[in-house]
């Protein structure tokens, strides 16, 4: 089978990343991981790619005297391993138009609450403080705006009596590692098509009931 080669953007320990690298071990999975690249050279997700003979870069955005700049280089970067799609995990760079509408409807993220609930920072404290029930994450396309673009899943996990946005954080993120890399397989699978701003899923069930998509 040919396998779709991404990109995966980290800044910090990348555990998304991990995620994602461990699906692509299974044979069957759509993907392939051609290069792992951090704008944070210190970055720890950086050594455990590398660890398992994954290609690593490192481009410092201090480097570059305008944001425009460096995702110049980056897309030169990324362009040069041949990826396809790419996928931000934990990037703590918000990027501008220049670089979504390059990579327009193959530039996948994942955020830590249900959108269009709580977009931005601090979700799980917010989520908190609004006395939702249901929190949990979002694989979506990219767009201009922070946080938006077609949604491609939700992973929903309860609230629970006495959670700390320490303990809701965490249950959220071991959702996003069961959903980014379904995500991911649809996209790079051509499963995952964008159509009117909507992501319109070409499989009536992927994988468990973490993955939900209301518009399909």
């Amino acid at each position: 089978m040919a396998k779709t080669k991404i990109a995966v953007l980290i800044s910090g320990r990348g555990s998304n990343m991990q995620a994602i690298v461990e699906a692509a071990e299974a044979e069957d999975y759509p993907a392939e991981i051609a290069l792992v690249v951090s704008n944070n050279p210190d970055a720890a997700g950086l050594a455990w790619a590398a660890d398992r003979g994954i290609e690593t870069e490192v481009l410092n955005h201090r480097d570059y005297e305008t944001r425009e700049g460096f995702e110049e280089a980056l897309d030169i970067l990324i362009r040069l391993y041949g990826a396809r799609i790419v996928c931000l995990a934990g990037f703590m760079r918000i990027l501008t138009p220049y670089f979504t509408e390059k990579w327009r409807d193959l530039l996948v993220n994942v955020h830590p609450s249900l959108l269009p609930s709580f977009k931005g920072l601090h979700t799980h404290e917010r989520a908190l403080e609004a006395g939702v029930r249901i929190h949990g994450c979002t694989v979506h396309y990219v767009r201009p705006e922070m946080d938006d673009g077609p949604i491609i899943g939700q992973a929903a996990v309860p609230v629970l009596h006495g959670d700390t946005p320490d303990t809701l954080a965490a249950r959220v993120l071991e959702a996003e590692h069961q959903l980014y890399p379904q995500c991911i397989a649809l996209a790079c699978s051509g499963k995952a098509r964008v159509a009117g701003e909507r992501v319109r899923l070409q499989v009536r069930e992927f994988g468990a009931d973490l993955l939900m998509n209301p518009h399909d």
